[in-house]
């Protein structure tokens, strides 16, 4: 069966693992086509002690020329990290003009994380993220981005309902499917899908340890596993499974991502 042709677009760190970095050779070892628009390039992520950043939003304009004279088309989306309004507003002309008909966009919105924004963003962002994501198929935020997007405070113990409400005020709001990772439930942690008026958890053990990278990982492989035919639930437990593996796999000098590539040598 031929492989689908994917856009992923999101920034690339040439030292690093996370956006680009993973989600290219991950989406390639699962056998999906991928194509790639780089938003910025960076000498090495934020983790690292200060970085340079080439904002790469001017070139757009040409690559689009380009792709138009040769007629390109995707057959879905994978977006991550923007970092700025004016790249949402290229991401909707991206659909526009270079989408197979019914190809699915996967937008995860990568601007918060344990109850705070990132640093570089504000609620401007929060704003035009909210209008984004209604162009999806699948959304993929974290509780905090969730807690953002539908003007909920941030509780960092989640109650009964709580993450279930999240996910139906982003139902609301887009009418799409709807998944909200780190969902805690029974001293277990995962996802909650919310999708057809059918919500479902994905639960395992929690790991201890956090690193940076592991959403972009967690968005590759789940989308690598749906666009193959997986169901969402399914397509969450492996990538939830992989990750736990790229973790388990990390030593503990190995600061600045997840050693994703012995895992996916398997």
């Amino acid at each position: 069966m031929k492989s689908k042709k994917i856009l992923t677009m999101q920034d690339l760190s040439c030292v690093g693992q996370c956006s680009l970095t993973v989600a290219l050779p991950i989406l390639s070892r699962f056998g999906v086509e991928t194509c790639v628009l780089p938003t910025a390039i960076l000498s090495n992520h934020t983790m690292f002690n200060g970085w340079s950043y080439l904002d790469l939003t001017p070139e757009i304009s040409e690559i689009f020329k380009h792709w138009k004279n040769n007629n390109v088309k995707f057959e879905a989306f994978l977006l991550g990290y923007l970092g700025k309004k004016e790249l949402m507003d290229v991401a909707e002309k991206c659909f526009a003009e270079f989408s197979e008909e019914g190809a699915p966009v996967i937008i995860d919105p990568v601007f918060a994380d344990n109850g705070k924004l990132y640093g570089g963003f504000d609620l401007n962002y929060v704003a035009e993220m909210k209008k984004l994501i209604k162009s999806a198929d699948v959304i993929l935020p974290n509780v905090t981005e969730a807690c953002f997007l539908t003007d909920t405070p941030y509780c960092e113990v989640q109650g009964e309902g709580y993450v279930e409400g999240l996910a139906q005020k982003l139902f609301e709001i887009t009418g799409k499917t709807v998944i909200v990772t780190g969902a805690e439930k029974n001293g277990l942690i995962g996802e909650y899908i919310l999708s057809n008026g059918n919500g479902e958890y994905v639960l395992l053990p929690k790991e201890p340890q956090k690193r940076h990278g592991t959403g972009d990982i967690f968005a590759s492989v789940f989308t690598a596993n749906y666009l193959g035919g997986k169901c969402l639930a399914e397509s969450c437990s492996k990538a939830s499974k992989f990750v736990i593996d790229c973790l388990k796999a990390t030593d503990d000098d190995h600061f600045y991502g997840v050693n994703f590539e012995s895992v996916l040598n398997k």
